[in-house]
């Protein structure tokens, strides 16, 4: 059982505490902290509380973290592209198309089967289907991946995630000419109330997001840029991008139907950088934009 311990500051008086976990810790679901509050595994000044708690200066929240259930994931061999290795980290370049790790109905292709197959000693931190894994990039974004291998660089590697340490700048293709070099997105991203499966920018039951942008290059109706995370929701970037006006070249979710050809949104996760858990060195990868993006690139080049 990991135990977690966490003071509540003046900011987030009368906040539910399901909505303040979820908030501090980014890895934890509102969902995932009501079956644990349920379950009594989270207390307040040493009392279990209900899901609709508000939280108090000063409280001192302590949450049991269930050791994760038996894996029941296959490993299969697979060819992956891995950047950086050694006893405690991974770094992965993961093609567009694949999955990062398996769900219900969809345990096999994964990034996490090729993973198990490759390392045999994942962490088990994150629970049954998603060893080692402590961010995740959307199946059709191509990019860099770190991958814990041991329960210690899991909580390092996340708590650098909480704390926005972590360097995760993405190349991308919009639609439109962005006037603007420099951009900073910060709107709160939840999930769409009429279309469930879509993220959204709105105030109800909503996280912080925030996206730097800048622009690389401007074409007629197309605008290549690179992205910064300063946070890292779901769909943050198409859904950021979107709400400016400027949505995302071949995105089947948030972008329009006609599009160039592209198999799915133009974005690669090109750089990612993190202290190392156990030397603490900064270490920093860079991956080349895959040949699709990069043949799009051309065309749209070439016709300005």
């Amino acid at each position: 059982m990991n135990i977690v311990e966490i003071q509540v500051s003046e900011e987030y008086k009368n906040e539910r505490i399901d909505k303040f976990l979820s908030t501090v810790n980014n890895e934890w679901s509102r969902t995932q902290v009501q079956l644990w509050i349920k379950d009594g595994l989270v207390k307040v000044n040493d009392r279990l509380i209900k899901t609709n708690y508000k939280c108090q200066v000063d409280d001192n929240i302590v949450v049991e973290i269930p050791e994760p259930e038996a894996l029941d994931v296959v490993a299969e061999e697979m060819d992956l592209d891995i950047y950086y290795e050694d006893q405690d980290v991974l770094v992965v370049n993961k093609p567009k198309g694949m999955v990062v790790h398996p769900a219900p109905g969809h345990t096999s292709g994964t990034l996490v089967n090729g993973l198990m197959a490759h390392c045999k000693d994942l962490s088990g931190i994150n629970g049954v289907l998603r060893p080692g894994i402590v961010h995740r990039i959307d199946k059709d974004t191509s990019g860099l991946l770190m991958v814990a291998k041991n329960d210690m660089a899991h909580e390092s590697l996340v708590q650098q995630l909480v704390d926005k340490t972590v360097t995760r700048r993405y190349k991308a293709l919009v639609h439109g000419n962005i006037q603007h070099d420099h951009g900073t997105i910060n709107a709160p991203i939840g999930r769409d109330k009429v279309d469930r499966q879509s993220m959204t920018v709105t105030n109800v039951s909503s996280k912080e997001a925030v996206t730097h942008f800048h622009v690389l290059d401007r074409f007629e109706q197309y605008t290549f840029v690179e992205c910064q995370l300063e946070t890292g929701r779901t769909h943050q970037i198409r859904v950021h991008m979107k709400y400016i006006g400027y949505p995302l070249v071949g995105d089947p979710k948030y972008g329009p139907k006609k599009t160039l050809p592209i198999n799915g949104q133009a974005l690669h996760a090109g750089i990612l950088g993190f202290e190392h858990p156990r030397t603490k060195e900064y270490l920093e990868f860079e991956a080349p934009l895959p040949a699709e993006f990069l043949k799009v690139l051309e065309q749209i080049k070439n016709n300005r």
